[in-house]
């Protein structure tokens, strides 16, 4: 298997430490996401430190064509990607009739059909040289419906089913496909997505932590990966035997400021 992973939202949070820990382990690297600056100077330390080649892509995931831009970038230079790391992705808080459509038009967009699209169109090479990684980063919102998120909760929902669907179609094929669902990760995630000011980030977990728990487990082929114990334990032997309505209580209080 070759070593090259191209990563999306690359420019901070998880992704960056991705990005880091793949370079660290003497990875060339492909670095997606908006910030071009951000990524240059990303680029300018994984080269410094580990001597690997880095590429960056500029490209707003939110655009419809964006996944097919990449592709065509990568494949014009020539490059095989051994490692696919859908990590871009993005919330938003509120209550869904107050918010503004167009934001979780987007939000769609990026977490679920450009990470799809991406998906497919580097799924086939891995499947035809039976050699590849994938990873998408989800989150535990995927194991239950998110009052006052609801459009971000769903779609990494969605992540979680897809991820799981298609590595069960990749068995014996050299190819594996992992959802990583941290809890509270202390990144830009909480300003971007207008979530100051809820508990539940007072003991978040760093995002250097995070990326190794999920990079080391798309490396082991597991199936999902949840960065806590206690939570692994709440989302699969606790939440799945309550009452819906006492469900959904929880997770709105858990949103609220």
């Amino acid at each position: 298997m070759g070593n090259t992973a191209l990563i999306t939202g690359a420019s901070s949070g998880i992704g960056k430490e991705l990005a880091r820990y793949h370079a660290a382990k003497g990875g060339d690297v492909v670095l997606v996401a908006r910030s071009e600056d951000k990524l240059n100077a990303l680029k300018v330390e994984l080269e410094g430190a580990h001597g690997i080649t880095a590429m960056i892509i500029a490209e707003d995931l939110s655009q419809l064509d964006a996944a097919e831009k990449i592709f065509a970038a990568t494949e014009a230079a020539g490059l095989q990607i051994d490692v696919l790391i859908n990590n871009a992705g993005f919330g938003g808080h509120g209550k869904f009739y107050e918010r503004d459509l167009s934001k979780d038009q987007a939000m769609m967009q990026v977490n679920m059909v450009t990470l799809v699209t991406l998906t497919h169109l580097y799924l086939q090479g891995m499947v035809s040289r039976n050699s590849g990684k994938i990873l998408h980063v989800a989150s535990t919102a995927a194991f239950m419906p998110g009052p006052l998120q609801a459009v971000y909760y769903a779609t990494k929902s969605f992540v979680v089913s897809f991820s799981q669907a298609i590595a069960q179609e990749l068995e014996g094929s050299g190819v594996t496909s992992t959802a990583l669902c941290p809890g509270a990760v202390a990144t830009g995630f909480v300003k971007a997505g207008d979530l100051d000011g809820i508990d539940l980030w007072d003991k978040a977990a760093t995002p250097e932590s995070v990326a190794k728990c999920g990079y080391d487990a798309m490396m082991e082929g597991k199936l999902i990966k949840i960065n806590e114990m206690g939570l692994n334990f709440m989302l699969n032997w606790v939440i799945p035997f309550m009452p819906r309505k006492t469900v959904l209580k929880i997770s709105q209080k858990a949103m609220e400021k």
